[in-house]
């Protein structure tokens, strides 16, 4: 049974190409610095969003069209909504895809019920790999959208709650690592709290670490090879989250013990909710070795929650794709499309224009970031700016080879520090924009 007759499999026909239905940028074999855009981006659809989603907001019900759901959220629907996913992804185009357990199986009277479902469904879900060659960019586990985590996950005040965490994220693991998984994400939806009033900070951190090492305890008893990921954000759904962004997360898992076993999954619009760029996240994760995948998506300018929308932005996606290139990729990471279609695109045929748009974008990123690295000039600038710590004092306070004392007797008998030199933002950001062209 076909659940997109009417769109074909979609291929690259070129900048000049006018059909919606086609890549006009985002060519899977075309080489850029010695590899092809589909090693590069290493594209990856979201199933919450792409499939689960129906569409709501605060203000009214989903009306997507969805013609294959029958309303329920039964395990033959669940295998049913299987077979949509891999011919949506087959006809798309893409390598991979990600989950949470809970988008793909609905939950039983109880966990033995629960983990049947999602070991039924994860039978499916291999055997259409097996068939398409499409791989499991990651896994997790929906620690967020029941009741029983209404205080949080491995941070509850309930001890029984953070044993029913450890207990779906064990099951999780176990499928993620079945079907093939490359990493496994962190995403504490609920690790937070709301009002000081009646929460123990550190016996919930102490908390949320504790589970984080039994995690990776876990994961080397069964010998799971895939990468843990930690996904920061820093409001929704509680005040104040424990991972609020990249340095956050990062002092947090140094401060346990932790920062060999996990790096990021950085999101864009966690990015901007944090009051950061995109960019400054990923410099930040990338310079401590900490980047490892990226939700790739944006939000709204005058929106100000997690709106979840396509990047179709070019500065945003040339931005990123800097990133990456200068941190030679992201290993066994990807570019996840984390993102939904606006309530108001409520057809079926809506998804593809939706990840046409994203995947044309960060193709055409990719493109102009190679460019900008090729020619090397806002790089040169960047050194010549810093020329003053590779040589004379510059250089022998970063080897560690003066004092206090020796600084002062330096500026001593220099009279006053060099003039500066300007930073030039508006001749970088208009050499920036010569490569949109």
């Amino acid at each position: 049974m076909a659940f997109f007759p009417d769109v074909p499999k979609i291929s690259y026909e070129g900048p000049e190409s006018k059909n919606p239905l086609a890549f006009r940028h985002y060519n899977p074999e075309e080489v850029v610095e010695g590899k092809t855009m589909r090693e590069h981006l290493r594209f990856a659809v979201c199933y919450w969003h792409t499939f689960r989603g129906m569409g709501g907001d605060p203000f009214g019900p989903g009306c997507a069209i969805r013609p294959w759901e029958d309303g329920t959220d039964s395990l033959d629907m669940a295998l049913k909504r299987v077979d949509v996913a891999f011919e949506f992804m087959e006809k798309l185009g893409v390598p991979y895809y990600c989950w949470h357990d809970r988008d793909i199986a609905p939950e039983g009277a109880n966990l033995a019920e629960t983990n049947k479902n999602l070991d039924i469904v994860a039978r499916r879900l291999k055997e259409q790999q097996q068939r398409t060659g499409i791989k499991l960019l990651w896994g997790t586990a929906n620690l967020f959208s029941h009741r029983r985590f209404v205080h949080g996950a491995s941070t509850s005040c309930n001890a029984d709650v953070f044993a029913y965490a450890a207990a779906q994220v064990k099951k999780a693991l176990e499928v993620t690592q079945e079907l093939g998984g490359e990493n496994y994400v962190f995403w504490g939806g609920r690790e937070g709290y709301v009002t000081w009033l009646n929460t123990d900070m550190k016996r919930e951190l102490d908390h949320f670490a504790k589970f984080l090492h039994m995690a990776v305890e876990y994961k080397k008893k069964i010998g799971f090879t895939g990468t843990f990921l930690i996904e920061p954000k820093p409001h929704e759904p509680t005040s104040h989250q424990y991972d609020f962004d990249c340095a956050n997360a990062l002092a947090f898992l140094r401060g346990y013990g932790l920062e060999k076993e996990f790096r990021f999954n950085v999101e864009t619009n966690h990015a901007t909710l944090a009051k950061h760029t995109m960019v400054h996240e990923l410099m930040y994760a990338s310079i401590h070795g900490m980047l490892g995948s990226i939700d790739a998506n944006r939000g709204d300018l005058l929106l100000g929650w997690d709106t979840d929308q396509f990047p179709t932005d070019l500065y945003l996606t040339t931005q990123i794709m800097l990133i990456v290139l200068n941190q030679n990729g992201l290993g066994r990471g990807g570019l996840n499309f984390d993102a939904k279609v606006r309530r108001e695109s409520f057809e079926p045929v809506d998804l593809f224009h939706a990840h046409i748009g994203g995947m044309d974008a960060f193709a055409h990123g990719l493109k102009i970031a190679a460019a900008i690295r090729k020619d090397g000039l806002l790089a040169d600038f960047i050194r010549q700016r810093y020329a003053s710590w590779d040589s004379g004092i510059g250089a022998q306070i970063e080897n560690g080879h003066v004092t206090f004392e020796d600084l002062e007797a330096y500026i001593l008998q220099k009279g006053d520090a060099a003039p500066n030199v300007s930073g030039r933002q508006e001749m970088l950001e208009n050499i920036f924009n010569r490569y949109f062209r």
